[in-house]
Protein backbone atom coordinates (compact mmCIF):
# COMPACT_ATOMS: atom_id res chain seq x y z
CA UNK A 1 0.00 0.00 0.00
CA UNK A 2 2.84 2.40 0.88
CA UNK A 3 4.51 1.78 -2.50
CA UNK A 4 1.23 2.49 -4.30
CA UNK A 5 0.78 5.77 -2.41
CA UNK A 6 4.40 6.75 -3.04
CA UNK A 7 4.04 6.04 -6.76
CA UNK A 8 0.79 8.03 -6.95
CA UNK A 9 2.48 11.04 -5.31
CA UNK A 10 5.45 10.81 -7.67
CA UNK A 11 3.21 10.51 -10.75
CA UNK A 12 1.29 13.59 -9.56
CA UNK A 13 4.61 15.41 -9.16
CA UNK A 14 5.77 14.64 -12.70
CA UNK A 15 2.37 15.78 -14.06
CA UNK A 16 2.63 19.01 -12.04
CA UNK A 17 6.10 19.59 -13.46
CA UNK A 18 4.72 19.20 -16.98
CA UNK A 19 1.99 21.76 -16.16
CA UNK A 20 4.58 24.17 -14.72
CA UNK A 21 6.50 24.12 -17.97
CA UNK A 22 3.25 24.67 -19.85
CA UNK A 23 2.48 27.69 -17.67
CA UNK A 24 5.95 29.11 -18.25
CA UNK A 25 5.56 28.76 -22.01
CA UNK A 26 1.99 30.01 -22.33
CA UNK A 27 0.67 31.34 -19.02
CA UNK A 28 -2.62 30.03 -17.63
CA UNK A 29 -3.76 28.82 -21.05
CA UNK A 30 -0.46 27.01 -21.51
CA UNK A 31 -0.84 25.27 -18.16
CA UNK A 32 -4.36 24.07 -19.01
CA UNK A 33 -3.18 22.93 -22.44
CA UNK A 34 -0.29 21.06 -20.80
CA UNK A 35 -2.74 19.34 -18.44
CA UNK A 36 -4.91 18.30 -21.38
CA UNK A 37 -1.85 17.03 -23.24
CA UNK A 38 -0.68 15.11 -20.14
CA UNK A 39 -4.06 13.41 -19.82
CA UNK A 40 -4.04 12.60 -23.54
CA UNK A 41 -0.52 11.21 -23.36
CA UNK A 42 -1.39 9.04 -20.37
CA UNK A 43 -4.46 7.71 -22.20
CA UNK A 44 -2.37 7.00 -25.31
CA UNK A 45 0.36 5.36 -23.21
CA UNK A 46 -2.22 3.16 -21.50
CA UNK A 47 -3.46 1.70 -24.77
CA UNK A 48 -0.48 1.78 -27.14
CA UNK A 49 2.78 2.09 -25.16
CA UNK A 50 3.61 -1.61 -25.40
CA UNK A 51 3.57 -1.64 -29.19
CA UNK A 52 5.55 1.61 -29.37
CA UNK A 53 8.34 0.28 -27.15
CA UNK A 54 8.49 -3.05 -28.94
CA UNK A 55 8.82 -1.25 -32.29
CA UNK A 56 11.55 1.01 -30.88
CA UNK A 57 13.59 -2.09 -30.11
CA UNK A 58 12.59 -3.92 -33.31
CA UNK A 59 11.36 -6.83 -31.21
CA UNK A 60 10.05 -9.89 -33.04
CA UNK A 61 7.34 -12.13 -31.67
CA UNK A 62 8.31 -15.77 -31.02
CA UNK A 63 6.26 -18.84 -30.17
CA UNK A 64 6.60 -22.58 -29.55
CA UNK A 65 7.77 -23.17 -33.10
CA UNK A 66 10.43 -20.42 -33.28
CA UNK A 67 11.80 -20.38 -29.70
CA UNK A 68 10.36 -23.46 -27.98
CA UNK A 69 12.62 -23.62 -24.91
CA UNK A 70 12.40 -19.91 -24.15
CA UNK A 71 8.62 -19.78 -24.59
CA UNK A 72 8.17 -22.93 -22.46
CA UNK A 73 10.24 -21.30 -19.70
CA UNK A 74 8.08 -18.17 -19.74
CA UNK A 75 4.90 -20.27 -19.73
CA UNK A 76 6.02 -22.27 -16.68
CA UNK A 77 6.98 -19.11 -14.77
CA UNK A 78 3.70 -17.40 -15.68
CA UNK A 79 1.83 -20.41 -14.28
CA UNK A 80 3.93 -20.20 -11.09
CA UNK A 81 2.97 -16.54 -10.77
CA UNK A 82 -0.72 -17.16 -11.47
CA UNK A 83 -0.54 -14.93 -14.57
CA UNK A 84 -1.96 -15.29 -18.08
CA UNK A 85 0.66 -16.27 -20.65
CA UNK A 86 2.22 -13.03 -21.95
CA UNK A 87 3.33 -12.47 -25.53
CA UNK A 88 7.02 -13.28 -25.92
CA UNK A 89 9.53 -11.30 -28.00
CA UNK A 90 13.20 -11.46 -28.88
CA UNK A 91 15.41 -8.48 -29.73
CA UNK A 92 18.41 -9.05 -32.00
CA UNK A 93 20.90 -7.24 -29.78
CA UNK A 94 24.23 -8.39 -28.33
CA UNK A 95 23.83 -6.45 -25.06
CA UNK A 96 22.20 -8.74 -22.47
CA UNK A 97 18.95 -7.26 -21.18
CA UNK A 98 15.21 -7.87 -20.85
CA UNK A 99 12.01 -5.96 -20.12
CA UNK A 100 8.26 -6.32 -19.72
CA UNK A 101 5.58 -4.07 -21.16
CA UNK A 102 1.80 -3.88 -21.51
CA UNK A 103 -1.06 -2.16 -19.71
CA UNK A 104 -2.10 -5.07 -17.47
CA UNK A 105 -1.41 -8.79 -16.93
CA UNK A 106 -3.97 -9.76 -19.57
CA UNK A 107 -2.20 -7.62 -22.20
CA UNK A 108 1.43 -8.08 -21.21
CA UNK A 109 4.55 -8.90 -23.17
CA UNK A 110 8.05 -9.88 -22.14
CA UNK A 111 11.11 -9.32 -24.30
CA UNK A 112 14.71 -10.47 -24.05
CA UNK A 113 17.75 -9.78 -26.18
CA UNK A 114 19.44 -12.58 -28.04
CA UNK A 115 22.56 -11.53 -26.13
CA UNK A 116 21.06 -12.38 -22.75
CA UNK A 117 20.05 -15.83 -23.96
CA UNK A 118 23.62 -16.50 -25.13
CA UNK A 119 25.29 -15.11 -21.99
CA UNK A 120 23.17 -16.60 -19.18
CA UNK A 121 22.69 -20.17 -18.10
CA UNK A 122 19.15 -21.57 -18.28
CA UNK A 123 18.82 -21.18 -14.51
CA UNK A 124 19.95 -17.53 -14.61
CA UNK A 125 17.68 -16.73 -17.56
CA UNK A 126 14.78 -18.26 -15.63
CA UNK A 127 15.50 -15.84 -12.76
CA UNK A 128 15.53 -12.87 -15.14
CA UNK A 129 12.24 -13.76 -16.77
CA UNK A 130 10.69 -14.33 -13.34
CA UNK A 131 11.79 -10.78 -12.45
CA UNK A 132 10.02 -9.46 -15.54
CA UNK A 133 6.86 -11.38 -14.71
CA UNK A 134 6.98 -9.91 -11.20
CA UNK A 135 6.81 -6.48 -12.86
CA UNK A 136 3.72 -7.69 -14.74
CA UNK A 137 2.13 -9.03 -11.56
CA UNK A 138 2.80 -5.78 -9.68
CA UNK A 139 1.51 -3.72 -12.65
CA UNK A 140 4.76 -1.78 -12.68
CA UNK A 141 5.07 -1.69 -16.44
CA UNK A 142 2.20 0.72 -17.06
CA UNK A 143 3.49 3.16 -14.43
CA UNK A 144 7.03 2.95 -15.81
CA UNK A 145 5.86 3.60 -19.36
CA UNK A 146 3.68 6.57 -18.42
CA UNK A 147 6.47 8.14 -16.36
CA UNK A 148 8.90 7.59 -19.26
CA UNK A 149 6.45 9.23 -21.68
CA UNK A 150 5.96 12.20 -19.37
CA UNK A 151 9.69 12.60 -18.76
CA UNK A 152 10.33 12.59 -22.50
CA UNK A 153 7.64 15.21 -23.03
CA UNK A 154 9.11 17.39 -20.26
CA UNK A 155 12.47 17.25 -22.01
CA UNK A 156 10.83 18.29 -25.28
CA UNK A 157 9.01 21.22 -23.65
CA UNK A 158 12.21 22.27 -21.90
CA UNK A 159 14.08 22.37 -25.21
CA UNK A 160 11.23 24.44 -26.67
CA UNK A 161 11.46 26.86 -23.74
CA UNK A 162 15.22 27.20 -24.18
CA UNK A 163 14.75 28.24 -27.81
CA UNK A 164 11.63 30.39 -27.63
CA UNK A 165 11.45 31.50 -23.99
CA UNK A 166 8.18 31.75 -22.07
CA UNK A 167 5.07 33.88 -21.82
CA UNK A 168 3.04 35.12 -18.87
CA UNK A 169 -0.75 35.02 -18.65
CA UNK A 170 -1.03 38.45 -20.35
CA UNK A 171 1.24 37.45 -23.22
CA UNK A 172 4.37 39.25 -21.95
CA UNK A 173 7.70 37.45 -22.35
CA UNK A 174 8.92 35.82 -19.16
CA UNK A 175 12.23 36.64 -17.53
CA UNK A 176 14.70 34.92 -19.88
CA UNK A 177 17.03 33.87 -17.05
CA UNK A 178 14.12 32.27 -15.18
CA UNK A 179 12.96 30.57 -18.37
CA UNK A 180 16.42 29.09 -18.97
CA UNK A 181 16.73 28.00 -15.34
CA UNK A 182 13.36 26.22 -15.39
CA UNK A 183 14.12 24.68 -18.77
CA UNK A 184 17.38 23.26 -17.41
CA UNK A 185 16.09 22.14 -14.03
CA UNK A 186 12.77 20.61 -15.15
CA UNK A 187 14.31 17.63 -17.00
CA UNK A 188 16.61 17.01 -14.03
CA UNK A 189 13.65 17.02 -11.67
CA UNK A 190 11.75 14.69 -14.01
CA UNK A 191 14.76 12.36 -14.03
CA UNK A 192 14.87 12.31 -10.23
CA UNK A 193 11.16 11.51 -10.03
CA UNK A 194 11.57 8.75 -12.62
CA UNK A 195 14.49 7.40 -10.64
CA UNK A 196 12.48 7.36 -7.40
CA UNK A 197 9.60 5.52 -9.09
CA UNK A 198 11.82 2.96 -10.73
CA UNK A 199 14.39 2.08 -8.05
CA UNK A 200 11.91 0.92 -5.43
CA UNK A 201 10.05 -1.14 -8.00
CA UNK A 202 13.24 -2.90 -9.12
CA UNK A 203 13.89 -4.14 -5.58
CA UNK A 204 10.30 -5.36 -5.35
CA UNK A 205 10.55 -7.12 -8.73
CA UNK A 206 13.78 -8.82 -7.62
CA UNK A 207 12.01 -10.11 -4.52
CA UNK A 208 8.91 -11.12 -6.48
CA UNK A 209 11.01 -12.77 -9.19
CA UNK A 210 12.85 -14.81 -6.57
CA UNK A 211 9.49 -16.01 -5.24
CA UNK A 212 8.20 -16.91 -8.71
CA UNK A 213 11.34 -18.80 -9.73
CA UNK A 214 12.10 -20.15 -6.26
CA UNK A 215 15.78 -19.34 -6.89
CA UNK A 216 17.06 -15.95 -5.63
CA UNK A 217 20.70 -17.01 -6.05
CA UNK A 218 20.19 -17.57 -9.78
CA UNK A 219 18.77 -14.07 -10.24
CA UNK A 220 21.66 -12.63 -8.21
CA UNK A 221 24.16 -14.44 -10.45
CA UNK A 222 22.34 -13.19 -13.56
CA UNK A 223 22.42 -9.57 -12.35
CA UNK A 224 26.16 -9.76 -11.71
CA UNK A 225 26.79 -11.22 -15.15
CA UNK A 226 24.54 -8.70 -16.96
CA UNK A 227 26.19 -5.85 -15.06
CA UNK A 228 29.67 -6.92 -16.22
CA UNK A 229 28.59 -7.05 -19.85
CA UNK A 230 26.52 -3.84 -19.68
CA UNK A 231 29.57 -1.78 -18.65
CA UNK A 232 31.12 -2.05 -22.10
CA UNK A 233 28.16 -3.00 -24.27
CA UNK A 234 25.34 -0.41 -24.14
CA UNK A 235 22.16 -1.02 -26.13
CA UNK A 236 22.01 1.06 -29.31
CA UNK A 237 18.21 1.42 -29.22
CA UNK A 238 18.30 2.50 -25.57
CA UNK A 239 20.90 5.16 -26.41
CA UNK A 240 18.44 6.55 -28.96
CA UNK A 241 15.50 6.32 -26.52
CA UNK A 242 17.00 6.87 -23.02
CA UNK A 243 13.55 7.42 -21.49
CA UNK A 244 12.93 3.68 -21.89
CA UNK A 245 16.02 2.68 -19.86
CA UNK A 246 13.99 2.25 -16.66
CA UNK A 247 12.04 -0.62 -18.23
CA UNK A 248 15.10 -2.87 -18.49
CA UNK A 249 16.30 -5.27 -15.81
CA UNK A 250 19.67 -3.49 -15.93
CA UNK A 251 20.50 0.08 -16.97
CA UNK A 252 21.28 -0.27 -20.71
CA UNK A 253 22.95 3.14 -21.15
CA UNK A 254 26.63 4.01 -21.25
CA UNK A 255 27.83 4.67 -17.67
CA UNK A 256 29.30 7.92 -16.45
CA UNK A 257 28.33 11.56 -15.99
CA UNK A 258 24.80 12.50 -15.04
CA UNK A 259 23.53 9.14 -16.27
CA UNK A 260 25.12 7.50 -13.27
CA UNK A 261 23.69 10.10 -10.91
CA UNK A 262 20.18 9.76 -12.34
CA UNK A 263 20.24 5.99 -12.89
CA UNK A 264 16.76 4.51 -12.70
CA UNK A 265 18.19 1.26 -11.31
CA UNK A 266 19.56 0.61 -7.82
CA UNK A 267 23.25 -0.33 -7.52
CA UNK A 268 23.70 -3.90 -8.68
CA UNK A 269 25.66 -4.85 -5.55
CA UNK A 270 22.69 -3.82 -3.37
CA UNK A 271 20.28 -5.91 -5.44
CA UNK A 272 22.62 -8.91 -5.34
CA UNK A 273 23.11 -8.57 -1.58
CA UNK A 274 19.34 -8.51 -0.97
CA UNK A 275 18.82 -11.62 -3.12
CA UNK A 276 21.69 -13.53 -1.50
CA UNK A 277 20.27 -12.65 1.93
CA UNK A 278 17.00 -14.29 0.81
CA UNK A 279 18.88 -17.38 -0.35
CA UNK A 280 20.94 -17.68 2.81
CA UNK A 281 17.90 -17.20 5.02
CA UNK A 282 16.23 -20.16 3.36
CA UNK A 283 13.78 -18.00 1.37
CA UNK A 284 12.45 -19.04 -2.04
CA UNK A 285 15.00 -21.38 -3.52
CA UNK A 286 17.49 -20.84 -0.71
CA UNK A 287 20.22 -23.44 -1.14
Amino acid sequence: MFNLMKTAVLMAAITALFMLLGRMLGGQAGMLLALAVALGMNFFSYWFSDQIVLKMYKARAVDDSTAPQFVAMVRELAQNAGLPMPKVYLIDEDAPNAFATGRNPAHAAVAATTGIIRVLTARELRGVMAHELAHVKHRDILISTISATMAGAIGMLANFAMVFGGRSSNGQRSNPIAAIAVAMLAPMAAGLIQMAISRGREFEADRGGAQISGDPAALASALEKIHRFAQGLPMAAAERHPETAQMMIMNPLSPGGLRGLFSTHPPTEERVAALMAMAQAGGPGGR
